[in-house]
């Protein structure tokens, strides 16, 4: 099968190319590298430096003609969403139109989306969050995610272009960088090999922080795989239904890192203390019955053996660099 892949290059795009390639599909990647890497670069797919807010686009996808393909380059901060929806809404809801009006006019078959579960369904009154539960996104990014949803569910129904929406929890794993929410393990383990102690955000009375469902990004390229093989329309929590504050996830990497030989005295025990921010939510995790039952779905890595790999990546990385 002939994929493409925006983001390709990116922290989840790059994992999800690399399984499409180990499992020998023929694949094309976009991306503008302003925060993928050529370092993540798979050198068995054809790479397009090019923006998916862009007319050169239209050449990519008029010469490859994939059958598929696979949307993950995204604008991804939820701070930055706050500060800046209008550059939220460019990059998330006007390159995904425009990928949608591409996939139309070049008959591209099945459009899988990367959306978020981790941010769309707000302050859920029911957790872990199904997906009926009616959304209420708390931040502009949430929004244009939804946005780009509804969609991606009227060209199924106007042009009959097929559609899987995977709605992610809080992705971790190799090739994070520290860079919005969902990179909290990236900016706790990077701030600690610096010998930084890092800060926590938590609302008054929570010093445990904020509760996310942490999913490894091989599950989350796992679920793409499986994605591209089903040809029924849906919609599907990705993640392990399982709730981790944020201390309770800083004290995992700690230990991960004492597990490696990383000297961190009783002083990297307890961290600094912050507010939380505009369009944090306190509790965040998902039911993924469906994509249990529909897809085949079943995570594989534990957090402590995520994060053992997690570490072990992050370590070569500095080793790399010193």
């Amino acid at each position: 099968m002939k994929i493409l892949v925006t983001g390709g290059c990116g922290f989840i795009g790059s994992h999800v190319v690399d399984a499409f390639v180990d499992a020998g599909h023929e694949v094309i990647i976009v991306d503008n590298l302003s925060s993928g890497t050529l370092a993540n670069k798979n050198e068995r797919a054809r790479f397009y430096q090019v923006d998916v807010c862009t007319p050169e686009l239209d050449a990519v996808i008029r010469d490859e003609r994939p059958e598929v393909i696979h949307h993950h380059a995204a604008q991804i901060s939820v701070p930055l969403s706050v500060r800046d929806p209008l550059t939220d809404a460019e990059v998330n809801i006007k390159g995904t139109l425009r990928l949608l009006e591409l996939s139309r006019a070049h008959g591209v078959k099945r459009f899988v989306f990367a959306s978020t579960g981790g941010a769309i369904y707000g302050e859920a009154g029911l957790v872990p969050t199904p997906e009926d539960y009616v959304p209420q996104p708390s931040s502009p990014y949430a929004i244009s995610k939804l946005s780009c949803e509804h969609y991606i569910r009227f060209y199924e129904k106007q042009h009959n272009l097929g559609h899987v929406i995977l709605r992610y929890s809080n992705v971790y794993g190799p090739r994070q960088i520290p860079h919005g929410e969902a990179g909290v393990v990236a900016i706790f383990a990077e701030a600690l090999l610096d010998g930084k102690l890092p800060t926590l955000n938590h609302f008054p009375g929570e010093p445990e922080g904020m509760v996310r469902d942490y999913c490894f990004v091989k599950d989350i390229a796992a679920a793409n795989l499986l994605a591209a093989k089903t040809s029924k329309p849906g919609t599907y929590n990705i993640g392990t239904g399982k709730g981790t504050t944020t201390y309770q996830l800083y004290r995992e990497i700690l230990q991960a890192l004492r597990l490696r030989g990383i000297d961190l005295p009783p002083l990297f025990d307890q961290l600094e203390r912050a507010q939380a921010r505009a369009g944090d939510i306190r509790v965040s995790t998902l039911n993924t019955a469906r994509a249990q039952a529909e897809l085949g779905f079943r995570p594989a890595f534990p957090l402590r053996d995520g994060l053992a790999q997690t570490v072990a990546w992050y370590l070569a990385r500095q080793k790399g660099q010193g």
